[in-house]
């Protein structure tokens, strides 16, 4: 019964490895005949496990989807990297929770050879903080949320949702992680614009089932144009600035997803930024060491004379400038 059973694990881990096997090559990794390699297989779809077979010259067998997750049988490399992948996982927002229960399973079974792997990597392993740009707290995306738009994008269905007042409906092709945020890329099928939506901000509706065909973003980069459209359009708060220089001296400045230039003349810009406080952008728009004047919005004015207030302190007690 223990080689019986042995047997079976190595025939699942082999039908794991690759998509599809021959009942010859099965025979001859297990070590037994053909109709051995028939009598598991049968023995495994009783236990609940789809074993997909056809018959010919160029038949063969492999795992289909079925009504259970199968046990997955990792090598210990394989194994290492799971866990420490999955220990960092739990600091993105959304599948934090989720990853977190995955890796308590796994380190639950994981072989006694294996711990001290990993748990000096998780020793040695430090996580710097992820917040060091904006004083908001981190958004919170259900993992809902995320399964019903990565399902909707890979099934190439038309995703209904709410978002932020408006009812939706879009073309969905990416979902994007980035800055402990989480984005889709979509396209509007009635005007053919593409956008960028926040995930924290999407409500799904009910599936519409309804298919699409797919229409590719000229370029084909889906993270650099949700960079740049995230900088008009992805955040909480936004600032009209007027810079006083080129275009391309604000660009040679900025990241791309910082803000969306537009050249004037030949000595002034405009700079659309934005962020998740207007304190944020009030702190960062003096790393350009430009001038510039707020064109919008004008509660971000009160900001700029706090941080200028402070600074001026900092120079001089007493100084007023001049």
């Amino acid at each position: 019964m223990a080689d019986s059973a042995a047997r079976l694990l190595a025939l699942l881990s082999l039908l794991q490895v690759r998509p599809d096997w021959t009942g010859t090559e099965l025979a001859d990794r297990l070590g037994v005949t053909s109709r051995t390699v028939r009598h598991d297989v049968g023995r495994l779809r009783e236990l609940g496990y789809p074993v997909d077979a056809t018959r010919g010259a160029a038949g063969g067998y492999r795992l289909g989807a079925g009504g259970k997750l199968p046990p997955l049988l990792l090598d210990d490399e394989e194994a290492v990297a799971v866990a420490v992948g999955l220990r960092a996982a739990t600091g993105i927002a959304g599948i934090g929770e989720s990853s977190g229960r995955a890796l308590a399973k796994l380190l639950q079974v994981l072989p006694h050879r294996l711990r001290p792997t990993v748990a000096a990597l998780s020793s040695v392993l430090d996580r710097a903080p992820e917040n060091t740009d904006t004083d908001a707290p981190d958004p919170e995306v259900d993992h809902a949320v995320l399964t019903a738009i990565a399902k909707a994008v890979s099934d190439a269905h038309l995703l209904r949702f709410d978002y932020r007042g408006a009812l939706r409906l879009v073309e969905p092709y990416r979902l994007l992680s980035w800055t402990r945020r989480w984005y889709l890329v979509a396209r509007d099928p009635a005007s053919g614009d593409w956008e960028t939506f926040r995930a924290d901000w999407v409500e799904p509706r009910m599936p519409t089932g309804r298919r699409f065909p797919p229409q590719p973003l000229h370029g084909g980069d889906y993270t650099a144009f949700a960079m740049q459209s995230i900088a008009a359009s992805g955040w909480k708060v936004h600032a009209r600035l007027r810079i006083a220089a080129p275009a391309e001296a604000v660009l040679d400045r900025i990241h791309a997803a910082v803000g969306v230039v537009e050249s004037v003349s030949a000595t002034e810009s405009v700079l659309v930024t934005g962020a998740d406080s207007l304190e944020t952008i009030a702190a960062y728009i003096g790393m350009l060491g430009m001038d510039f004047t707020v064109e919008s919005p004008p509660e971000l004015l009160p900001h700029l004379r706090h941080l200028a207030e402070v600074y001026l302190r900092a120079v001089a007690p007493g100084v007023t400038g001049g």
